[in-house]
């Protein structure tokens, strides 16, 4: 090798694996006096001890091992050393463009769900011990209309005050304020009051006494509504499935055997994904879609945003109420809400210009005669622009089409 050459040139190509074509240019003297004068010796044991050639360590005997120094390039065929971007250059003339300090304003497109509002829901629990002798609603998912028959319940605690009542009315009619205390009870274990009139005039108790529903409403079934607010679409086999309560079953007093859900008022429960928390806030408008109609927008307001976060997506949240009188949404009906977020300064760059390599983004910086891949932290995306947080400037000129220069394919057509 002429030992007047002042650099070598070593050229890379990783075809295999798809990677660009990459150029290191490492500036170098005469090749064998420079591999000669980095090959120093130390022992492992000893640093102190320094030699130009291999041997033995004189204080313990060890043989002395090659120090890499500074100045010499470590050999490294590993599939990470190829890889680091920080490490590339790559030789070419492509479209640059630069980042803009400017203000940004744009639309969230937040994906959503109809579900139960858990707070308009109502327990209808037993007021007294007894047995279901007949029941007149089998089905989870059935509609319920206020004042309609549920289920003919046995009590015998409700036979005994049936006897008191009319043994009252008979006996002690003057007496109207036991009378009253009489009815009173028998409307607190579940009679109503025509149920009442009835028994005072026929003066014959009842065994058996018809439990009617207090609201109108959806049956849910008897288990609890915990996951009310991550109501899906019910499938067809669900809508008929038969509830938990039976004819035969003993209730005990307090126990829920129904529990009625209101379609009236419904919840629109959309998912804001990380990074975006911050541009939504409470009482902020909100445009909603349908999936049956998505050119008919709805306005809302966002009511509440949760603060749990789910770390299976990423994403926390919001609530808005919806009056479902009028609008009609079926439970589990897909929605798409949109959000005009307020103006945003900073630094911002096209999302071509920057690529994600696993756990890091990069952008190719142009250097003299080609580009110099360096990471960025990244912040929210906004439209075709994503925020850039640090390690460019506005001055820096830039590739426009990052993706284009780690595609192999791609850079050896051009070359």
């Amino acid at each position: 090798m002429n030992k007047y050459l002042k650099y070598s040139l070593i050229l890379i190509v990783i075809s295999s694996i798809g990677f660009a074509v990459y150029f290191f240019v490492i500036k170098s003297g005469n090749h064998s006096e420079n591999s000669h004068q980095m090959e120093v010796y130390t022992c492992s044991m000893h640093p102190e001890i320094i030699r130009d050639k291999p041997g033995n360590c004189p204080i313990c005997g060890m043989t002395l091992v090659k120090k890499i120094t500074e100045s010499q390039a470590e050999e490294d065929n590993s599939i990470d050393n190829l890889l680091k971007p920080t490490d590339n250059f790559i030789v070419g003339n492509y479209q640059t463009t630069t980042a803009k300090d400017t203000t940004l304003s744009s639309e969230i497109n937040l994906p959503g769900i109809v579900s139960y509002d858990p707070n308009s829901s109502v327990n209808i629990a037993a007021r007294i011990s007894g047995r279901i002798e007949k029941m007149y609603v089998n089905y989870k998912y059935q509609k319920v209309a206020k004042g309609q028959k549920l289920f003919d319940l046995y009590s015998p605690e409700l036979l005994t005050e049936q006897q008191n009542f009319i043994y009252l009315i008979s006996n002690d009619s003057d007496n109207t304020s036991i009378i009253k205390a009489s009815k009173q009870k028998l409307l607190l274990y579940g009679m109503t009051k025509n149920q009442i009139n009835s028994l005072s005039s026929s003066k014959k108790v009842n065994p058996q006494v018809s439990i009617y529903s207090p609201a109108s409403g959806i049956i849910q079934g008897t288990e609890k509504m915990d996951n009310t607010s991550n109501s899906t679409m019910q499938s067809a086999s669900n809508n008929t499935e038969i509830l938990n309560i039976k004819e035969g079953n003993y209730i005990k007093k307090g126990e829920v055997v129904f529990k009625l859900v209101n379609t009236d008022k419904v919840w629109g429960i959309f998912n804001v994904s990380q990074g975006y928390n911050s541009l939504i806030k409470t009482n902020q408008t909100i445009k909603i879609a349908t999936e049956l109609d998505k050119n008919e927008f709805i306005d809302a307001q966002i009511n509440f945003i949760e603060t749990q976060f789910n770390p299976a997506d990423k994403s926390n949240r919001i609530r808005v109420y919806l009056n479902n009188n009028k609008l009609k949404f079926p439970i589990g009906l897909r929605l798409q809400g949109i959000v005009k977020t307020n103006s945003i300064q900073g630094v911002w760059l096209q999302k071509q210009a920057l690529v994600s390599i696993g756990n890091k983004k990069i952008v190719f910086i142009k250097k003299n005669n080609g580009f110099k891949a360096t990471a960025i932290k990244a912040g929210i995306e906004m439209d075709d622009f994503i925020q850039i947080i640090s390690g460019i400037s506005v001055e820096d000129t830039l590739a426009k089409n990052a993706q284009y220069l780690i595609d192999s394919e791609s850079f050896i057509k051009t070359e």
